[in-house]
């Protein structure tokens, strides 16, 4: 679906370029694209579940560690710790 605007006589770039953007506003062309471009994939209820866990289980984990003054206060896990406790 190409947006197709022609240069009329004596009409200047800028006022080119504003009918333009006009035309590909109108045609919402733009809405699509974004839509597109931030569609994420429908997850299933089990695999929202279990991340959840996981994500509660690493804020457990996380807490413990600072308050055990393993971990600072900003500082995230380190990468490959288990959390199997």
């Amino acid at each position: 679906m190409a947006i197709e605007v022609k240069r009329r006589n004596r009409e200047t770039t800028t006022s080119l370029l504003r009918r333009f953007s006009r035309r590909v506003q109108q045609s919402g062309i733009l809405l699509e694209a974004r839509k597109d471009r931030f569609h994420e994939r429908p997850v299933n209820k089990r695999a929202k579940r279990q991340s959840a866990l996981r994500r509660e289980k690493i804020k457990i984990v996380r807490d413990q560690l600072i308050k055990q003054g393993k971990l600072a206060e900003n500082d995230p896990l380190p990468k490959g710790m288990r959390l199997d406790k």
